[in-house]
């Protein structure tokens, strides 16, 4: 061959590769998930479809042979389900723990399949696959039917907005390819789902492990006459809602690489916009028109749902990363308080009044479940009453925020309508919630301004105030080194005032009773008050066990920077035992006292307190004078 027959063999390489990697680009993309209860083929179906798509290399298909042997519930045959179930721990199981994502194409579109694991304990997992999924696969054993886990993935599936469902009854070989059984399951799912907003559902008999109806038809099944499952796959319709939504544009970064150039960079949410549109930022209510839109391949006139773009504006307007871009003729929501379902995704409870951070779009506030409506139950779907949420329990709830957020219902707008919850101390995701609609409540009440500040009543005082929060275990000493902490104060001219845990539940909180819940609201009614007097430019001690960190760094919040000092009464529990002034741990230890704390309820000692005071061997004058030392070396006194 000569060389400029390999050049030109090499140039229509090339542009063979370039116009096939242009033709991957311009396919659409379906992301969908596999659901159902354990053992129903959710993992064998996906690698029943990598196989037939011939997406599996061959030293895949070797070390999928060698583990086949090894880990394989099939006997001597290929076992599919290895493909997906990655981790050792399945493996070794036969199960799927994780949610295990996949990529798949073929002549017409591009897949994303989340394989999300069975088991109850893990359905979490499932809300997690099925966030971001435009279509669900629902796995039915055709032995067994619908099973309850097969109930409640269906539930969630509807709950998360997935418009599209593929009831897959599975294993149809087990049943002699029975008609009459797949028209019975079929039948049951139809009756039960009657009251789900699903735009589709197309119910198909298959064998995962075989292939029937999976890519190919299968011959022993000549009553059906639907299409495969690889068929509905490719034909389904979506993506059509998005853009016909009202625009929505997250601020994720200011891009401001010079002093000439403002940008706006993030994913179009929802809708269309093109350069001249007016835009609102929604929170603050300012408007103004496109200038440019600016994409990876350059400026466009016009850019869609799911691009990610560059927005520049005609006019400079205040507009940071969390913000909310609208168009001017349809704003979203903007309040500080708002109505979801929330999916509980953590061993600790979820309990009213603890504050989490809620992450809503790119936007990062504080937030607290005011109050739980009712809890779901999701085999019967029947509403019941409830003070907590457990892991993988599902309620609808009132939600307050720090401050106001913009958002839309979450069945009009999957992105902008919802959000996580996130746990203050460990940073871990705990919750996920879907917005109903928001609370405007008392929209006539206002700060009102006052010509006496805070400031002014310290500076009358001559004191600069704060709060004293002594936390520790009963019998730790906390309520006798704060009452001499304050009577030394007091000697000295200061203005004081003490908030006793004893003393506030025989007013103020003597509704409440010591469930942790109970604590938690508590916690955040004392550091209102305390806030208060912080205000009235008091030197605040409160003397409260306050076991759980998140509601101490709650009440740290309420009041400014550096008005919080944690002090730490550090008397370990066996000490705290030998005192036992009021005989609580005897009777908690015999049973008699529940959710005491340190016996049956647990304390999470502080773990960066501006102060410890060791209350071992020590007068409890000594300890109160380390305190007022504190107190003076830092000016508060």
């Amino acid at each position: 061959m000569s060389v400029l027959e390999t050049n030109a063999l090499s140039t229509a390489s090339e542009e063979a590769v370039t116009e096939y990697i242009l033709a991957q680009e311009e396919k659409d993309q379906l992301r969908f998930l596999t659901c159902g209860s354990v053992d129903d083929g959710k993992s064998t179906l996906i690698g029943r479809l990598l196989y037939d798509t011939k997406l599996i290399f061959e030293d895949q298909l070797a070390a999928l042979e060698k583990d086949s042997k090894r880990h394989g519930t099939v006997g001597e045959e290929i076992d599919l389900a290895l493909l997906v179930d990655g981790l050792e721990a399945e493996r070794e199981q036969g199960i799927t723990i994780d949610v295990a994502y996949r990529f798949f194409a073929t002549d017409k579109r591009k897949f994303i399949v989340a394989d999300t694991p069975g088991h109850e304990q893990y359905t979490r997992n499932m809300a997690t696959g099925a966030s971001t999924a435009d279509l669900a696969v629902l796995l039915v054993d055709a032995r067994n039917g619908l099973m309850v886990q097969t109930r409640r993935h269906a539930f969630i599936a509807s709950l998360l907005g997935i418009r599209h469902v593929v009831l897959a009854v599975n294993k149809i070989d087990l049943v002699d390819f029975s008609e009459q059984r797949f028209n019975e399951i079929r039948e049951d799912f139809a009756q039960f789902a009657n009251g789900f907003d699903f735009e589709t559902l197309e119910a198909i008999p298959m064998s995962a492990r075989f292939g029937d109806n999976v890519t190919i038809r299968s011959e022993k099944m000549g009553w059906y006459a639907g299409p495969t499952l690889l068929e509905h796959l490719e034909g389904v319709q979506i993506g059509e809602h998005e853009l016909n939504q009202p625009f929505r544009f997250p601020v994720q970064w200011v891009n401001r690489p010079n002093l000439d150039f403002r940008g706006y960079s993030g994913t179009i949410a929802a809708g269309t916009v093109q350069v001249g549109d007016e835009l609102v930022v929604s929170n603050s209510g300012k408007t103004s028109k496109v200038e440019k839109l600016l994409t990876p391949e350059g400026e466009k006139p016009l850019a869609r749902a799911g691009e990610a773009v560059t927005i520049t504006l005609e006019d400079e307007i205040d507009i940071s990363r969390g913000d909310l871009l609208a168009a001017s003729g349809s704003r979203p929501d903007v309040a500080d308080q708002m109505a979801a379902h929330v999916i509980w995704m953590a061993e600790d409870a979820l309990m009213p009044g603890r504050s989490y951070l809620m992450k809503i779009g790119t936007k990062t506030v504080t937030a607290q479940v005011t109050e739980i409506k009712h809890k779901i139950n999701v085999n019967t779907f029947e509403h019941m009453a409830g003070k907590q949420l457990e892991l993988n329990e599902i309620a609808f709830c009132n939600l307050a925020m720090s401050s106001p957020v913009a958002f839309d219902p979450y069945e009009a707008n999957r992105t902008t309508g919802s959000f996580i919850l996130v746990d203050r101390v460990t940073n871990a995701t705990v919750g996920a919630g879907m917005v109903w609609f928001a609370l405007r409540r008392a929209t006539n009440i206002h700060w009102q301004a006052l010509h006496v500040d805070k400031q002014a009543r310290a500076e009358s005082l001559g004191q600069k105030p704060a709060v004293l929060w002594f936390t520790g275990l009963s019998g730790s000493g906390k309520s006798t080194i704060a009452s001499i902490v304050e009577k030394k104060l007091h000697l000295e001219g200061r203005h004081t005032y003490t908030l006793d845990g004893d003393n506030v539940r025989h007013g103020l909180n003597k509704d409440l009773g010591f469930t942790e819940a109970d604590r938690v609201e508590n916690i955040r009614r004392v550091g209102e008050v305390a806030r208060l007097f912080v205000d009235s430019g008091l030197i605040t001690l409160v003397s409260f066990i306050s076991p759980f960190r998140s509601e101490r760094q709650l009440a740290r919040e309420m009041v400014g920077e550096n008005e919080f000092i944690e002090i730490f009464v550090d008397t370990p529990i066996e000490e705290c035992k030998k005192r036992d002034p009021k005989g609580l741990y005897a009777k908690a230890e015999a049973g008699e006292i529940k959710n005491f704390t340190g016996i049956d309820s647990p304390y999470e000692a502080p773990q960066n307190p501006e102060l410890v005071l060791n209350n071992v061997g020590r007068d409890p004058e000594d300890v109160a004078e380390e305190v007022i030392r504190f107190l003076r070396e830092r000016g508060y006194v």
